[in-house]
């Protein structure tokens, strides 16, 4: 790579490995706290948009990982957001939960699912993301006139 090729990659790109690798656990952190958040907005209506956002958000961060470092970067960035929305699963202060799951009765089927759905489907589509040929993560260089 030259120092052409370099000027034309975004700025988290052209960082230290160290500094590349701090913001890819920030990042997966990041979307994990945002996509836990954001899971379970529409599942009371059975329309889990709320759902979709938060893997389009944890996909987009997973993809800037792999670019950026490769299978070392989504390894990194899979454990920064695993610990983050199980951590978050697991800690409730006075009986309330942030991933609500396991209800019996007779509620929407996005209501009583969305939170496993989130939990595993997280560790699931950035596993999906690993197995996906590397051209898919590269960034071409800018064409210059």
């Amino acid at each position: 790579m030259n120092v052409n090729d370099n000027e034309s990659q975004p700025w988290s790109h052209r960082q230290s490995a160290l500094v590349k690798s701090l913001i890819t656990i920030a990042a997966g952190a990041l979307a994990a706290f945002v996509g836990t958040f954001a899971h379970r907005m529409g599942a009371d209506m059975n329309i889990p948009y709320g759902l979709a956002l938060a893997f389009l958000l944890i996909i987009l961060s997973t993809w800037c990982a792999r670019a950026r470092l490769g299978t070392i970067g989504l390894a990194l960035h899979l454990i920064a957001s695993s610990m983050t929305a199980w951590g978050m699963a697991m800690t409730t202060t006075s009986g309330n939960a942030l991933i609500v799951a396991g209800f019996q009765g007779n509620m929407p089927y996005f209501t009583q699912h969305a939170g496993y759905i989130w939990l595993y489907g997280l560790v699931a589509v950035q596993v999906i993301m690993l197995m996906v040929p590397s051209r898919w993560f590269t960034i071409p260089a800018k064409r210059r006139q």
